[in-house]
């Protein structure tokens, strides 16, 4: 089908208005799209810069939250052993087993010096055991001494067996266990025992 020169020249003239009426279109529709995309990223801007400030406001209570528990776990920790070495730990339970001894006149002498255990994640366990003779209430008041001492000790083993019914004396054998830090406690390698 072949177009008369009129029609020709009508699309010629035609043409160039239709591009420029669909470019019009077009950009008013980028341009509308665009004040869109801006209307929302303000929007969402200020939605994320009123959530970011409800996080600074609760960041003053999480320091005063986290400042006590540091406070707690100082407090908590004064009653570790300080030591360098797990051996030096040990000699120092030893010394207050002795200070505590010769206050209720009872004489440890010797002492054994058990494993190092871990105790939990951060915190290992030194163990020296001690035997002496002594009367009952010796004994009693040699323990309610060793719970008055600001470090954390226990006993973790204590056989008593009569030593003289006359003179009513025991013989104790005691094994003491305080808290050191995890530092201190030998790393054991995979797959061995420590028995």
């Amino acid at each position: 089908m072949k177009l008369a020169k009129r029609d020709q020249r009508a699309i010629l003239l035609l043409a160039p208005l239709v591009v420029i009426l669909l470019i019009r279109l077009g950009v008013g529709d980028s341009g509308a799209q665009v004040a869109e995309a801006n209307v929302d990223t303000v929007d969402m801007a200020e939605k994320k810069l009123a959530k970011y400030r409800q996080l600074a406001a609760t960041v003053p209570g999480k320091e005063a939250v986290l400042k006590q528990a540091n406070a707690d776990v100082t407090a908590k920790e004064n009653g570790l052993i300080a030591a360098d070495t797990a051996q030096q730990a040990q000699a120092q339970l030893l010394q207050v087993i002795r200070e505590f001894g010769k206050k209720e006149g009872i004489d440890a002498r010797g002492g054994e010096f058990g494993p190092v255990r871990p105790l939990s994640a951060d915190y290992g366990e030194v163990t020296v055991s001690v035997q002496f003779e002594c009367g009952i209430e010796q004994l009693v008041n040699f323990l309610a001494a060793l719970t008055s001492e600001k470090q954390l000790l226990a006993s973790s083993d204590m056989r008593i067996t009569s030593a003289n019914a006359r003179q009513k004396t025991v013989l104790v054998r005691l094994s003491l266990s305080g808290v050191v830090p995890r530092k201190l406690v030998p790393e054991q390698q995979k797959g061995l025992s420590p028995f």
